[in-house]
């Protein structure tokens, strides 16, 4: 048993793993889902001003692309330190700021007087953008089974698409229609955030981070209520308790009454757990994770922030561009879902590195795509394949880290992500003109086709395997090193006799 789990948490966590997926479960993903929704609709709602406010305020292509880039620096802020600060106080505190953070922030954009105040405001909203989509996942992961954990996980990231949906609605038929559409947009985005931030007043902690802190009878209180919801809405008795959880409860007995061994220390502050990230067995996932975040946001950022404004130059009316691009972020939907299904079915790296591939293939096509109908059919190709990795790689990331730094790694990685969609707006709106159309989306191939290469060597297999027995063997020569079971059997033996 780890040092990250006290004496008496084993047991909490196999009854937390027995459980079937039923309504209370599923409250959990639409509360954390709908606060993805609204980070997505949020992030995709950038790329219907851009044509707006460029004109607006006689923009240069660097202003443009700074613009496009404010929300994913914030983005980057805030993913890091919601990470941090998940670890150290809790994942369900930092969900609440964040999101009151990112409503306040998205409403006082709306009233930008000039680009200036307007880039600030979006650079604020994207901290708590960046917040929540990086702490929801490892928040959502602790919760829920290993058996199901990939589809859920995949399923709540899948949220995403729905934000950008109702962003490419918002972008299609609102920011046109008026003068200050893009600003009124704007307060729509940020309004509904307030009945889900009352909603979440009665959402639990995460029962893994209290046992990792030692508050066991904190953590009790949770599963114990979990447990009571789902007998109540299943109206069936819960499955028993595995057989290793009686073994770790007789583990707890002896501990609770045996001196232990001095154990090394457990990061605690936010220098210790940023250097776990990169120490012994980490290191690796880390290295991977941190490349597949980078390659794929510059992959998926450069392509949506960009596509409205590059059919525009391609020729087509705003209109028209907008529609296109509203059929083009549909597309996510069914690549977000597809992938969440595929990732319990075949393993995330496994969906990681076929999406991956299938988008590489799709941004070839439409580096060379000739015609109006061609772009868009490409165009929707390489939005189902970029979700759908998405889908994957959320329901991975929280997967390869230990609960002490669980919250840090999916934060960081998120963060450090964020390089790759900073980067890529303003590429694209400096070199647009010597690459052009068919150049952009070469990049893009490059960049998806580099992440794949990287999972595919290096990635970890995570399917049907608890978060628990997933830290162990990364873990053996770091601080964090469990102890083996062996040694484990003999101290019961000892006690036994």
């Amino acid at each position: 048993m780890s040092p990250s789990i006290p004496a008496g948490g084993p047991a909490l966590l196999a009854r937390l793993e027995r459980l079937p997926v039923a309504r209370p479960h599923l409250r959990l993903m639409f509360m954390g889902g709908l606060g993805i929704a609204f980070d997505g609709m949020d992030g995709s709602l950038v790329s219907y001003l851009l044509p707006v406010v460029t004109p607006l305020w006689h923009l240069a292509p660097w202003q443009t692309g700074l613009l496009g880039s404010s929300l994913l620096i914030g983005i980057m802020i805030g993913a890091l330190s919601a990470g941090l600060a998940g670890d150290a106080i809790g994942r369900r505190r930092v969900m609440m700021y964040a999101l009151a953070l990112y409503c306040a922030a998205t409403a006082v954009a709306a009233f930008a007087p000039n680009w200036e105040f307007f880039f600030g405001a979006r650079l604020v909203a994207g901290i708590g953008v960046g917040a929540e989509a990086a702490i929801i996942p490892a928040f959502m992961a602790e919760f829920v089974p290993s058996r199901i954990r990939g589809l859920f996980v995949g399923s709540v990231a899948g949220f995403f698409s729905l934000g950008y949906l109702t962003a490419a609605l918002l972008g299609r038929f609102f920011v046109p229609a008026f003068a200050d559409g893009w600003r009124v947009a704007q307060l729509v985005t940020a309004a509904p955030v307030l009945i889900l931030l009352w909603w979440r007043r009665s959402l639990p902690e995460s029962p893994r981070w209290l046992v990792q802190q030692n508050r066991l009878d904190e953590a009790e209180a949770v599963v114990a209520r979990l447990e009571t919801d789902v007998e109540r809405t299943t109206g069936r008795p819960l499955p028993p308790v595995p057989e290793p959880a009686a073994k770790a409860q007789v583990t707890a007995q002896v501990q609770a009454q045996t001196p232990m061994p001095a154990q090394d220390s457990e990061p605690t502050s936010a220098l210790q757990r940023i250097a776990a990230l990169w120490t012994g067995g980490m290191a690796r996932r880390t290295a991977v994770l941190w490349l597949l975040w980078i390659t794929l946001t510059f992959a998926y950022y450069g392509f949506f922030v960009w596509i409205p404004s590059l059919l525009v130059q391609q020729g087509m009316t705003i209109s028209k561009s907008f529609t296109y691009t509203l059929l083009i972020t549909a597309a996510q939907i069914p690549g977000y879902y597809s992938a969440a299904f595929l990732a319990e079915r075949m393993d995330r790296n496994r969906t990681i590195v076929t999406y991956l591939l299938g988008g590489a293939a799709s941004a070839f096509l439409l580096s060379r795509g000739d015609g109006d109908h061609l772009v868009l059919l490409y165009g929707m190709l390489l939005s189902f394949f970029m979700n759908g990795t998405y889908a994957a790689l959320y329901a991975y990331s929280p997967e390869v880290y230990p609960t002490a730094i669980r919250a840090t790694g999916t934060g960081a990685a998120s963060a450090f992500g964020r390089i790759g969609g900073i980067a890529a707006p303003i590429t694209i709106g400096v070199l647009y003109t010597a690459l052009g159309f068919g150049g952009v989306f070469a990049m893009v191939t490059g960049a998806l086709v580099l992440g794949a290469l990287a999972i595919l060597v290096l990635g970890v297999s995570t399917s049907g395997r608890t978060l628990e027995e997933l830290a162990e063997p990364a873990a053996a020569h770091t601080p964090l090193a469990p102890r083996t079971d062996a040694a484990e059997d003999d101290r019961i033996k000892e006690h036994n006799q």
